[in-house]
């Protein structure tokens, strides 16, 4: 028996972390062009790659510190942290007219997002029964999709028509900093909130436990993380799994149109203003699929979710690079991308979270779920590193062929490799 209300209470406000996640890593793409001629770096692709990935190397030291610092001191200190960095990087990057404060403050940002990201999908897990605990985690994927589909109404209602002179003064002066401004409510309310949720039963029963004189359990609380992957091959392989799902959620290719959506629907053949709209159809696409997902994940299971979208993306990225090789343009792009974009919030963007927060053994979960999460903003780093290169080299189509051979060789890997974790209780 358990209080549902109070479950769905404490689950949803651990995965505001997540909306603010969502929001803060797009948000971004819409202020892109105004704050580059606000700062004078339009003309300056290394600046530009500067102002871009702050944010992201902020995601790695998040997620780095992450999960020592949740075994240490918490699951609910951690989460309260993000929250305050979140209200600190959403004040404070609107408000800077330096471009180095500018950048400090979307670093503070993105530490913020790696702690959320590492210790949201985590705490859900470890408060949820497990027979909803799959529907429990994807909440939080959930939110994140929220705070996408947010920043990109935000970016959408503030972007001012650029036509008009008066107009693009203002997003160059004010328009940017209000899209970053936006945040601050969401992030004030998270802070709040944090205060009323309970530490994580899971966290709390292995310090009871480490704490205990009996030598019988010794050996197996106090084995740290690295210890075990020496004595236990068995630890090795899940890791390595953990790893394959967390970078291949990126390396999918799926992210890509978030981040440069105005690079691919431009290719597509739309001017600025079908540009927008396009990315807010990816946006509602992407919370409509991740509501089916909620329902999906218990019912279907993650490993068949997981081949779903692997074996789907596949087959989408292969039809989409035939599409730009041919130069085609307009509703069949738009359409492919927003097949995309469906089995992606569907599949693997949930259902990574969800397995990464259920494969590990309780005495190791918190580091190794650092670990998998800092591969995670690796593989997102090196992704919007390496796209404008391979669009420059290979073309759309070529880059969207080589995501389609990422997904079928992940799909062979997990079709031997990834166990069904569904209605298991943790410490099985």
């Amino acid at each position: 028996m358990y209080n549902k209300g109070f479950l769905y209470f404490i689950c949803s406000v651990s995965a505001m972390g997540g909306l603010l996640f969502g929001y803060d890593w797009v948000v971004i793409g819409g202020a892109k062009p105004f704050y580059e001629l606000y700062f004078g770096i339009a003309n300056s692709p290394v600046m530009q790659g500067v102002a871009m990935t702050t944010a992201l190397i902020g995601c790695l030291v998040g997620a780095m510190v992450a999960g020592a610092a949740a075994d240490r001191y918490g699951r609910k200190p951690l989460l309260t942290l993000s929250a305050v960095l979140f209200t600190v990087s959403a004040i404070g990057t609107g408000l800077f007219n330096d471009f180095t404060l500018f950048n400090i403050a979307r670093f503070v940002g993105g530490v913020g997002i790696g702690v959320a990201s590492a210790l949201a999908p985590m705490y859900i897990a470890e408060v949820s029964p497990a027979h909803i605990r799959g529907r429990m985690v994807s909440l939080n994927q959930m939110t994140i999709v929220l705070g996408i589909l947010a920043a990109q109404v935000v970016n959408l209602l503030l972007a001012r028509d650029t036509s008009v002179a008066e107009s693009q003064a203002w997003n160059v002066s004010w328009g940017w900093r209000w899209m970053f401004w936006a945040e601050t409510l969401p992030a004030a309310l998270f802070l709040m909130m944090s205060f009323f949720i309970p530490e994580s039963p899971v966290y709390l029963k292995m310090k009871k436990v480490d704490s205990s004189p009996q030598p019988v359990l010794e050996g197996r609380t106090e084995c740290s993380f690295w210890t075990g992957l020496g004595k236990e091959p068995g630890l090795r392989r899940v890791l390595t799994l953990g790893l394959v799902i967390a970078v291949f959620q990126q390396w999918c290719g799926t992210n890509v149109i978030f981040n440069y959506a105005q690079e691919i629907f431009v290719g597509a053949g739309f001017d600025v203003d079908g540009m927008f709209i396009n990315i807010v159809i990816t946006g509602i696409a992407n919370v409509v699929f991740t509501f089916v997902a909620l329902y999906t994940i218990e019912k279907w299971g993650r490993r068949t979710l997981m081949l779903l979208g692997a074996g789907g993306l596949g087959v989408i990225y292969a039809v989409l690079g035939y599409c730009y090789y041919q130069q085609l343009t307009g509703f069949a792009m738009v359409a492919l991308v927003v097949a995309a974009i469906s089995v992606y919030a569907m599949t693997l963007g949930p259902v990574t979270w969800t397995l990464l927060a259920e494969i590990f053994p309780n005495r190791v979960r918190g580091l190794a779920m650092a670990i998998c999460t800092f591969a995670l903003w690796v593989g997102c780093c090196t992704l919007t590193f390496s796209f404008p290169s391979m669009n420059a080299a290979l073309g759309s189509s070529g880059t969207f062929w080589v995501y389609s051979a990422i997904c079928a060789c992940t799909f062979v890997f997990l079709y031997r490799n990834c166990p069904e974790t569904k209605g298991r209780e943790l410490e099985e």
